[in-house]
This record gives structure tokens, sequence and C-alpha cells, in this order.
């Protein structure tokens, strides 16, 4: 069994009384459980499972996710490359299920890398609205972004920023956020007993003042009447009820019932602690599934410091609009590739920035965010060369095979789909007219991979490299 600090199990028997030696059995020969959530930006779950060869059940907590129950190596399929699914352990699946996202959405997840819930919040959207994902690091920023283009998002802004300078831009802007807060991690510590060591060297009082400093903050970002998700994969009361009652009893929250889809019961979440009842913990011998807490709240329409449920009194940020990269007339090197387009973006929404096109979320288009380290702002069309438009590997994920006029299509068990994703030049004379010339959209079974320049029947690999298996 997993060696844990004696001072934590004391915490843990204290905490679950009766159901302790159960928890504890939990540990017994258990590495966790394996998860997958579909993207239902680009199918639906039923869609999924029939086209999908894993061995598969539902996760009951949320519509998308399923455990991997096999020893399918998920993340070098085909499909995975397609951007169809995200691989997270199931009760990591809670947090963004939880928060009730609307098309046309202001959202912000404030920590938000690797990008597992980002990608489930921006699927959600259905290119609407717009998601701001934003980690403090910069290296964990750039892999959220890989995630969220492999997602096909290109409604996003990804930031690399504290909250407190988050706050110059957006006070008051957001109408949800998620808070998936840095935490001691008490509840990995099977999946990940590495954790263990971070436990003794800081502990949960050192996570609980930065969770402190992050929800003051987040609470600033939202409206009035907007929505707060937070959670923790911690057991902490210290980390998760303590913080949950700062926030209602300083700022202004309301703590809700969690929209879950079947009875907390039934699910094997059992209630948050003292006033917090509403809120859900979940337990790995209750539930197939790691330790987390999670607790929606809402920010009261109107407060001491607050005149009206509009967001008015907010103090706002004196800003001139961002005229960078604003076009009078769209480049001819677009307007040329874009006639095997089969979509219609609003035009006051694309920009040029150097030689780098990008197609803005609406709600950003007159907002002046120039001083903000920003990795994203928008979908990334590609680049405009001389002569030539070279699209983005961001486009292909973000486009539908009916979107392009030259396709072609590979069946997922082809071999030339392994090679696609190496990188190699592949020949297509079964799949495509030999007459067929210029940029290819590559997919599987429908669904896009990336592009190719085709010629004679020959495709020449333009899959980014970055992304190369």
């Amino acid at each position: 069994m997993l060696q844990l600090p004696e001072s934590f199990l004391e915490e843990m028997r204290e905490l679950l009384g009766g159901e302790y030696d159960a928890w504890e059995k939990s540990y017994e020969g258990n590495e966790g459980f394996r998860g997958l959530r579909v993207n239902t930006g680009k199918l639906r779950p039923e869609e999924f499972q029939a086209l999908s060869a894993f061995s598969l059940r539902p996760v009951p907590w949320t519509r998308n996710g399923f455990y991997l129950e096999g020893q399918e190596q998920a993340s070098k399929h085909p499909y995975y490359a397609a951007g169809l699914y995200y691989l997270q352990e199931p009760s990591a699946m809670t947090p963004a299920a939880c928060l009730p996202i609307e098309e046309g959405d202001r959202v912000l997840d404030l920590c938000a890398a690797p990008g597992g819930k980002a990608t489930e919040l921006a699927a959600r959207l259905h290119g609407t609205g717009v998601l701001v994902a934003n980690d403090i690091s910069n290296s964990r920023a750039k892999a959220l972004l890989k995630n969220l283009e492999l997602f096909g998002a290109g409604n996003i802004l990804v930031t690399s920023e504290t909250p407190e300078r988050l706050l110059d831009y957006f006070e008051g802007w957001f109408d949800k956020i998620l808070v998936d807060a840095p935490c001691s991690g008490e509840g990995m510590f099977r999946k990940e007993p590495s954790m263990v060591k971070d436990w003794l060297e800081k502990g949960p009082d050192y996570y609980a003042g930065i969770q402190r400093t992050v929800v003051t903050a987040a609470a600033k970002l939202l409206r009035p009447g907007g929505l707060l998700l937070y959670s923790t994969c911690t057991f902490s009361r210290h980390e998760n009820e303590e913080t949950i009652e700062r926030l209602m009893q300083e700022e202004g929250f309301t703590l809700l019932p969690l929209p879950l889809p079947k009875d907390r019961a039934d699910l094997g979440f059992a209630p948050g602690l003292d006033t917090c009842a509403e809120a859900a913990r979940l337990f790995p011998h209750r539930l197939n599934g790691e330790g987390h807490f999670v607790a929606l709240l809402q920010k009261n329409e109107c407060l001491p410091d607050c005149p009206d449920a509009s967001g008015a009194g907010f103090p706002k940020r004196k800003e001139k609009a961002d005229a960078r990269g604003i076009l009078k007339k769209l480049p001819e090197e677009w307007l040329d590739f874009a006639k095997d387009l089969h979509v219609a973006w609003d035009s006051r929404l694309f920009r040029l920035y150097d030689s780098r096109l990008y197609l803005l979320p609406e709600a950003l288009a007159g907002k002046n965010i120039r001083s903000l380290r920003f990795l994203r702002t928008g979908l990334y069309l590609g680049e405009v060369k001389q002569k030539r438009f070279e699209p983005s590997q961001a486009l292909a994920m973000a486009l539908r095979k009916e979107d392009f006029a030259l396709t072609a299509d590979l069946k997922a068990d082809d071999e030339r789909v392994v090679r696609y994703l190496k990188g190699e030049t592949l020949e297509l004379e079964d799949l495509v007219s030999p007459k067929a010339k210029g940029w290819c959209l590559v997919c599987v079974d429908g669904y896009p991979l990336g592009w190719g320049k085709l010629s004679n029947g020959t495709l020449k690999n333009k899959y980014y490299p970055g992304w190369r298996w």
C-alpha cells in the first residue's frame, strides 16, 4: 500500500469517521481509473461510441465522459490527433460539467493548464462567445494552447498572467468563471504518489493562501449574477469549505446546488461540510475516481459598493480601442485561398499582425489587450506569404470536412494515416482525382487532421511539425 504521512491519515480519520477503513482500503492495489471525454464540439457521444473501437463505460456524472477499460493507447490513436476526445481522469471531468455554459457566454478558466477543463468549456460554447484560458506558467500555457487548438477551439484568448493582472482588463466582465485552484493534491495521492512529497514540503496551509488570492481576484472578474465554479483535488477543509465560506461572507456569493444528472447520493458524491452542504466531495471509496471537491456559487446581484446589478459601479480601465491589425481590405492571398472555404466569417473580425492572419472572437473585437501577455487571440488562420496563403494547423482543426473543397478522407486503419501524422509524403491516387491540385484537407473517417499540398495524386505533407508523431 502507498505510504502516506501519519498526520494526513489522522486528518482523514477525523474527516471520515466510520468511513475511514473503506477509504484506506480503496488504496490497496488500485492505481486509479482512466477516462476519455468526447469533444462535443465535433461529434455527439453516441456518434463517438459508434465510431470507436475502445472498451468504454459511461462516467455517470457527465454525459460525454467514459471510462477506458481496456489497455489501448488512446493517445496514439488517429482520433486523438483529430481532436475527438481528451484523456482525463474521470473525477476531474466533474468541475467543467457542473458549470452551466450557455452559447454567447464570456467564460474564464483562471488556472487552465493543461486544458482538460478548458477544452470542455470551449466545446460547449460551440464557437460562440469567448473563452479566456489563463495559466500563470508560460510553459504550461503552451500545452494549454495546443490542446485547445487540437479541439478546434477558435473563440479563445490564451493568456499567461496573474489573476490580479487580468483585473486591469476584465473587471466585472465574465459571465462564468472556473477556478480549478492549485492545491495540496491529497485526492490524487493514489494516482500520483509523487505528490506526497510536495504535501510534506508545503501542505494545505501553503495552498490555502494561494487559493484565497486567486478567488478574491476571480470574484472581482465576475459580473454581478455570474457563476463561479470552484474545485480542488484535495480533501482539506482548510482548502475547500473554508475558502467557500470566505467567498460567501466577504465577497457576496451564494452557494448553489450542483447541476448533476442524477441524485448526488446515487452518484456516490458526499455533501460538503458545515455550511457548504450544497458542494460535493468525491472520495475514491464511494465512486470510481479520485478525490475532488466541487462547489458552484453565484455572485450576488447587488453589493454594498455596487449601485446596480449591471456592473456599472465597478471601476473600469480606461482604454482606447486597439486599431492594430484592422484591415480595410482582406489580403488577396487569403481571398484566393478562401474560394475553397465553405464558411462565412465577419470581415470586421479579421486581424493581420505582421504576416499572420487571425479571426477574433466578436467579444474581443473592441477590447484593447495589447499589454497582456497572451499566446493566442482568436483563431490563427495562417500566414500571408508572397503571392500565397499558407493555412494553419489551427484552421484545419477548426473546420469540418464539408467546409473545404478538396479533401482526402482516410480510414483509421489505413497505414497512411500514421504516415501522415509522422510527416511523410503520401500517394492518394485512389482517393482524389488525378487532376486535383492545391491545398487539401486531410481527414480520418470524416474528421480533419491537417493540411497537405496535392499534385498528380501525391500529397506533400503540411502537418504541423511540432505535432508530428
